[in-house]
């Protein structure tokens, strides 16, 4: 059974993402990607939510819920959730297709506009889908460029193996159909600032209890984005980022968010860990993401 990550948040919060989603499948490439989706044919905007390491679809859905007003759609990426992979191999820029593609998709199936969410790993991901397919807004809760060292230092659990990981990797290439637990290589610890969610994590099966190969790190790792941020043309972006992330603080964010030319938006979400949980931050993100998404919905 799929662990309620409701149960983590604030009793508000609690009463306000209660609602039924339903489960779909998608044939994509021989692989059966799970979908998870809350249907409203009445919202004026869709929402695409994209997660990261550890992380699946019903575990973020609750964030749409909260919202209200939009319909919302999540995969769960290859290698995570209850996507059948059917034991074809899995890499980082497979994710960029998917993710695309699933945009696109979901734009050409109606005429509304279209956001995409990414959380944590999945923020640069949702960036790089969307440089690709375009979108009507991006949110985001982090944006790790893993080009630099100080990112794959953060995002490791073991600081030193995430800085010098080019090297490793390669070295380990021989060796890309291992799987090995999400847990040896990401500090779960550090996904939240509430420990009885970071044991959830670790033991959730369908994210940051199961495992990953190291084809996939390795192409995760070695990982550039779609375009420069510079050159980022195509839509406003907010990011909505935890002011109190243990794992993946703002300052390594911020730089690539900074260089975007676009209209952009920078929301801290106050008592926050890396996945946002607490007052009064819960709150701000849920504020956050429905004016963004009115905002974009008008435009």
């Amino acid at each position: 059974m799929t662990h309620d990550y409701r149960q983590h948040f604030p009793a508000w919060a609690r009463a306000a993402s209660a609602g039924r989603t339903v489960s779909q499948w998608w044939p994509w490439r021989g692989m059966d990607i799970h979908l998870e989706r809350l249907v409203d044919p009445t919202a004026p905007a869709k929402l695409v939510i994209l997660h990261g390491a550890g992380g699946h679809a019903r575990m973020l859905m609750p964030y749409a819920q909260l919202l209200g007003g939009v319909e919302a759609v999540a995969p769960d990426l290859p290698g995570y959730g209850r996507t059948r992979c059917n034991r074809l191999p899995v890499d980082y820029p497979m994710w960029v297709d998917l993710a695309a593609e699933l945009i696109t998709r979901e734009r050409e199936r109606d005429p509304r506009p279209v956001l995409v969410l990414g959380a944590s790993l999945g923020g640069m991901l949702a960036y790089s889908a969307v440089a690709r397919a375009g979108a009507a807004g991006l949110a985001v809760t982090c944006l790790l460029d893993v080009r630099r060292p100080e990112v794959r230092a953060a995002a490791a659990r073991i600081a030193v193996l995430g800085r010098h990981s080019g090297p490793i990797m390669n070295a380990l290439r021989p060796l890309d159909g291992v799987r090995v637990p999400v847990r040896w290589i990401a500090r779960m610890s550090a996904m939240s600032n509430q420990p009885a969610l970071n044991a959830a994590v670790a033991r959730d099966r369908l994210g940051g209890g199961g495992r990953v190969s190291l084809r996939f790190l390795r192409t995760y790792l070695a990982s550039v984005p779609e375009v420069e941020p510079d050159r980022f043309s195509a839509c406003p972006v907010l990011m909505a980022h935890p002011a109190e992330d243990r794992w993946t603080p703002a300052a390594l964010s911020l730089p690539f968010f900074e260089r975007m030319p676009v209209d952009r938006h920078l929301t801290l979400l106050d008592r926050c860990g890396h996945m946002p949980a607490e007052d009064p931050g819960l709150g701000q993100l849920t504020e956050a993401l429905r004016r963004f998404a009115t905002d974009r919905s008008a435009g």
